[in-house]
């Protein structure tokens, strides 16, 4: 079976399709397969793979309640499956963390990002209680601005959910938007500071699916 990790907010503009697509062809670029599962309705990452003609990653749109079940027929053959989550959709979220072996949560450093994640937080907590645990869960800082004092602040503002925050994420770079509009990744220029963020990203998630948080 493959691993799962569910990237999601139900908070829009946070990051996730940003993440969820970095991340998986950061993935794809250590020879793993990799299947990226669009479960918004809106299509964010359906379009992204539509700019390239599908050239990159595999993606599937699975914006259902079914969405744990539906994995099951579709995910042979991959070593992960990355979800890039609905926002607004309390439902969808539920059926992506039933799927996850690892949630991420993007956040941005606003004081909103923070407060619009207590939904999701007790969705995770809910499932945890019937699995004995299941899945890991952590926030990963988005869009962050390089030395500002609230990106500083927000480590100890998410404390009170109780999830680790993983010390990598992502900074506001142009680089981000402008290669997704191509339907490409950073991974474009390999060497490129965004690169580096996501390949640190994608370390850190290793180890937090080996060892925990």
């Amino acid at each position: 079976m493959p691993t799962v990790i569910a990237i999601l907010n139900q908070k829009g503009g946070s990051g996730k399709t940003t993440i969820a697509t970095n991340l998986a062809h950061a993935l794809k670029r250590d020879n793993y397969t990799v299947l990226l599962i669009d479960s918004d309705p809106q299509g964010s990452a359906r379009d992204w793979n539509e700019a390239s003609s599908g050239n990159i990653i595999p993606v599937v749109g699975l914006d259902r309640e079914t969405l744990a079940k539906d994995l099951q027929a579709i995910s042979q053959g991959y070593d992960w499956i990355v979800i890039d989550g609905a926002p607004q959709i309390a439902k969808l979220s539920a059926a992506a963390v039933k799927a996850a072996d690892l949630v991420l949560i993007p956040v941005q450093p606003s004081p909103y990002d923070i407060w619009a994640c207590a939904d999701l937080v007790d969705i995770i907590a809910a499932r945890r209680e019937v699995t004995n645990g299941k899945p890991k869960a952590a926030f990963v800082i988005s869009r962050a601005i390089k030395n500002t004092k609230l990106s500083g602040e927000i480590n100890q503002a998410l404390s009170d959910y109780g999830l680790p925050v993983l010390k990598a994420g992502t900074t506001q770079r142009v680089v981000y938007p402008t290669t997704a509009a191509e339907g490409l990744t950073v991974f474009s220029d390999p060497s490129s500071d965004a690169a580096r963020e996501i390949n640190t990203l994608k370390k850190e998630v290793l180890e937090v699916l080996k060892h925990g948080a």
